[in-house]
């Protein structure tokens, strides 16, 4: 009961930062998720840390995330010009240049990790930042997503519990359920409904109802695919940052394989009912 307890009180303060930093305004959401951006980095690449072939150096892989969440970030709000893009492409392949001196043995390992913690952490953390940054109705599109997200783990996990017996994927996630999956499914598609409706959104009901209908297979998905990184590397938490979930990782799973699909597809249903849509 007392892991329970910690996870409880930990998910609840976690939501309240999260939510907190998606609500009060743009400098504190991309504060918020530029430090999330540090720590998700540092979490990610410290897991190759005994791997027998990839040598990174951590610090300076999250240094190249975090200046490219900065850049993308700013550019987005206009407090950059967008000119200054482009220079991402000289600083990463400046990075790569660092492998000549390094003198590793696995040099195309190392930058394919690199890469890999950008496209995977830093991409998704901001397009997060930037679906916040259209949201323009009662209800911020970017948190009732983290809303749709939480409610399919929570209410996954609570079917799977009781009730599941059908395993959904036992070789990465030996716990997981279809039982599970259809139950969160259901409350998640009921969540999207009461969204739509309790904040005068009753034209979005289409927008929040495939909204769901996305969350809930790539939440799902999200879990997986971590799931597979951690065993492949014989781990069980990315870290103890967040007591009884484990590390930052372990939290925005789901959000990190959500977010390119869900701003995906808030971008398009803003262009089918006109509205601007603008990076």
């Amino acid at each position: 009961m007392s892991n329970v307890a910690t996870r409880a009180v930990t998910g609840f303060f976690f939501v309240v930062f999260v939510i907190a930093a998606l609500w009060i305004g743009m400098p504190t959401t991309i504060a918020f998720f530029g430090l999330i951006t540090i720590l998700g980095l540092s979490e990610f690449y410290q897991l190759f840390n005994q791997h027998k072939q990839v040598a990174i150096s951590w610090q300076r892989a999250s240094v190249l995330g975090a200046l490219t969440f900065g850049l993308l970030s700013f550019c987005s709000m206009g407090w950059l010009p967008p000119i200054f893009l482009y220079g991402l492409f000289p600083l990463h392949f400046a990075f790569m240049l660092t492998e000549l001196w390094r003198k590793q043995q696995q040099p195309i390992y190392n930058i394919a990790i690199t890469w890999m913690g950008i496209i995977y952490v830093v991409i998704p953390l901001y397009m997060m930042v930037e679906l916040n940054h259209q949201s323009s109705h009662d209800m911020p599109k970017a948190i009732g997503m983290f809303l749709l997200i939480w409610t399919n783990d929570t209410f996954a996990y609570l079917t799977g519990k009781y009730f599941g017996k059908t395993k959904l994927f036992e070789r990465i996630s030996p716990k997981k359920t279809w039982e599970g999956t259809v139950g969160g499914g259901i409350l998640t598609v009921i969540v999207a409904t009461l969204l739509a409706f309790f904040y005068n959104e009753k034209q979005d009901l289409y927008f929040w109802m495939v909204g769901a209908a996305i969350v809930v297979p790539c939440a799902i998905l999200g879990d997986l695919l971590e799931s597979l990184i951690k065993r492949n590397l014989n781990l069980k938490d990315t870290g103890s940052i967040l007591p009884g979930h484990g590390g930052i990782l372990d939290r925005f799973d789901a959000a990190l394989f959500t977010a390119p699909f869900y701003l995906l597809w808030a971008m398009i249903y803003a262009n089918l009912s006109g509205q601007t849509f603008l990076f």
